[in-house]
């Protein structure tokens, strides 16, 4: 006994001595007196849930909550907001930055992926999701339900919150929009432990901010989205692109550039997908093969191409074959992890100048890099996109509409071992080679694609541009003292 008593004695010194200790135990003891659910450290689940998709950024919370409902997560915010804890509301954990794990350590993590219930009202056709739901999950849940959808990524494993709430761009996104733009209601835990609805009519303003930078006010616990009837047939498609030189990029890009602004049709989703051994444009097609030949045969002919193939499937079918193999209904626990570096950007028309840089780039610097890397150059914007031309900033804080015409993801990863220090510079040099050739106007970021390298001023501008200053007075109403805090997230408007 008098053992145990030394034990218990040093062990409580250790914890006065060490704030991380000390804070890690106060909120333990909170949570576990709150009812809330959490992780033992240490344990396989506190491992999966602790494990980063980006492995190059790994962070340690001082807790993780694993809330089954809405009064866990008030619990949790609860104890976090008491002892001055920052809260890092945590989806899918696909966050390039690991800003589900707080981008920093010492946060407490809020794990949503045990909250994945998918929900159809047959009468009005909208869908209850819960915010731990991954997409596959959810494509899976609608299609079951009625034959639904709404339009979102490709990506089965990607949590439906981060994705949502900051755009979404998949293969529907030209004919139907962005996730954020499905979106008509969304239940939410404020940094005071309340719970409120959000819609164009109630709390309409914070709504408004949660369509397009919605990580930085609250945890959204479970949205409702508007579906749509999922199409009974759809074509999968690629076409090998003869771009092997810089010429051949610039005239083919300016081409397909010309023939997207003018007005791709709107049955067309599609991306140009770049990598060391291939260029290659891949998409789906609302229709049967026959309408997307015909579709799609002015821009083969600027291009000097043809379709390499064209297979027509189901809705659901044509989700599987863009997952490349991988699980379509994903729940928890969900462990695939990659170790990368990426970037994006937001563009307008690329002048003369950009395209002919960013080419040159692409065959002297980029085809020489042997690690895994990726350009996917999405079409995004045109006279017929339902991106660009539905929704106004009025709608929603989503900020990339009007007259931007593409977006890109930028990807440089290792199949093993460390990214190499010397490495970032790579994906720098293909980025200042478009934004060195545009003015301001013409371009900014896209955060689901995060990179942690920028600084929190930088960020908050590129990824919401006009925006941001209404952005920053709603994070001044709903959370002044930052509860809800990333290294990139909204600063709150100072108060006169």
């Amino acid at each position: 006994m008098r053992h145990e008593t030394l034990i218990s004695i040093a062990f409580a010194g250790l914890v006065a001595a060490n704030p991380y200790l000390a804070k890690r135990a106060a909120i333990d003891d909170c949570l576990k007196s709150s009812g809330v659910p959490v992780d033992t450290q240490g344990s396989q689940e506190w491992r999966n849930d602790v494990n980063p998709f980006n492995q190059r950024l790994p962070y340690t919370p001082v807790a993780i909550a694993v809330p089954t409902n809405v009064a866990h997560v008030q619990g949790a915010v609860n104890c976090a907001a008491k002892l001055g804890i920052k809260v890092s509301p945590k989806s899918g954990g696909h966050s390039y930055a690991s800003f589900g794990l707080g981008g920093e350590n010492g946060h407490l993590v809020v794990e949503l992926d045990r909250m994945y219930k998918v929900t159809v009202d047959s009468s009005t056709q909208i869908a209850t999701v819960e915010a731990g739901a991954r997409l596959g999950r959810v494509a899976t849940q609608l299609y079951n339900q009625g034959r639904r959808a709404f339009s979102h990524g490709t990506c089965p494993g990607v949590g439906v919150a981060g994705h949502s709430l900051h755009g979404g761009f998949g293969f529907s996104s030209h004919t139907h929009g962005l996730a954020v733009d499905w979106i008509v209601g969304a239940t939410v835990v404020l940094a005071n432990g309340s719970v409120i609805e959000t819609s164009k009519t109630q709390n309409p303003d914070l709504f408004w901010a949660l369509r397009g930078a919605g990580s930085n006010f609250g945890i959204v616990t479970s949205f409702k989205f508007n579906t749509f009837a999922a199409p009974s047939l759809v074509t999968a498609f690629q076409v090998n692109l003869p771009w092997s030189n810089a010429s051949a990029t610039v005239s083919g890009w300016s081409a397909m550039q010309d023939w997207l602004a003018a007005g791709m049709p709107k049955e067309m989703n599609m991306r140009v997908l770049g990598n060391g051994f291939q260029t290659q444009l891949q998409g789906l097609y609302y229709g049967n093969s026959t309408a997307l030949r015909t579709a799609i045969q002015p821009l083969l002919g600027k291009l000097n191409a043809s379709l390499s193939n064209a297979q027509q499937y189901d809705w659901m079918g044509a989700f599987s074959y863009y997952t490349y193999g991988g699980q379509v209904d994903v729940t928890h626990p969900y462990n695939v992890v990659e170790t990368f570096y990426s970037k994006s950007l937001v563009t307008k028309a690329l002048p003369e100048k950009a395209l002919q840089a960013v080419a040159n780039y692409w065959i002297q610097k980029a085809k020489s890099n042997s690690r895994s890397w990726f350009i996917i150059i999405d079409l995004y914007g045109g006279k017929n996109s339902a991106i660009t031309n539905n929704i106004t900033d009025q709608d929603a804080s989503y900020a990339h509409r009007g007259d931007y015409l593409f977006l890109y993801e930028f990807y440089d990863r290792v199949m093993s071992g460390s990214y190499p220090s010397n490495g970032f510079s790579f994906l720098d040099g293909w980025v200042k080679a478009f934004t060195d050739n545009l003015d301001k106007s013409q371009w900014a970021m896209y955060i689901n694609y995060a990179d942690p390298t920028m600084n929190r001023t930088e960020a908050q501008d590129v990824y919401y541009r006009q925006n941001l200053a209404r952005l920053q007075r709603i994070k001044a109403d709903v959370d002044p003292k930052e509860l809800f805090y990333y290294p990139q997230a909204i600063q709150p408007a100072k108060k006169n």
